[in-house]
């Protein structure tokens, strides 16, 4: 024969009430941020994340460097790995930014940048992730079509008002004819 242990019997009776309300008030107060954004805010960080880098990325306009640079977040720590390197400073980003473009991207003519695919996830009101492919044909300085694109992950802080990159991933895709 067995026995039922009745509700309460072990002194927890006293504690249910006040733990479920803790449980109710915690479920409330840590609501996953992302609930907390609506399809039309989702919308509007996408399409901003994405117009500000589709103007950083038009090679037809002066001052490349630049507004790459306006891309990237205002303080000195800004994680950046590519070609099997990785920087942690804005000056080094700087750096090998201006290197790429002194040694490929003036050499391009008639450059475009076509992104091929372009993936946001908000991940909260003031953080998003980016993964994108690219391609941008051109042609050499001897007039030969060329092609460089590969793939880019960067990860987005809403500082200030303004999207900015404080993490990225860059990979050259070597078959990118």
């Amino acid at each position: 024969m067995s026995t039922l242990t009745p509700p309460g019997a072990f002194g927890f009776a006293s504690l249910r009430t006040p733990l479920v309300g803790l449980a109710l008030l915690a479920t409330v107060g840590c609501q996953d941020p992302i609930r907390q954004i609506t399809p039309l805010q989702r919308l509007e960080i996408e399409r901003t994340i994405k117009s500000e880098v589709f103007a950083a990325y038009d090679f037809r306009q002066p001052d490349v460097v630049e507004r790459l640079m306006t891309l990237y977040a205002p303080y000195a720590r800004i994680i950046s790995a590519s070609g099997g390197e990785v920087v942690t400073s804005r000056d080094s980003l700087r750096a090998g930014i201006q290197a790429f473009w002194n040694n490929v991207g003036r050499n391009m003519r008639n450059p475009t940048v076509e992104w091929t695919a372009i993936y946001i996830d908000v991940l909260s009101p003031n953080s998003a992730v980016m993964t994108a492919t690219y391609r941008i044909p051109h042609r050499q300085p001897n007039g030969l079509p060329h092609v460089i694109g590969g793939a880019w992950t960067a990860v987005f802080e809403r500082i200030g008002g303004q999207w900015r990159i404080v993490q990225e991933h860059l990979s050259d895709n070597p078959y990118a004819h």
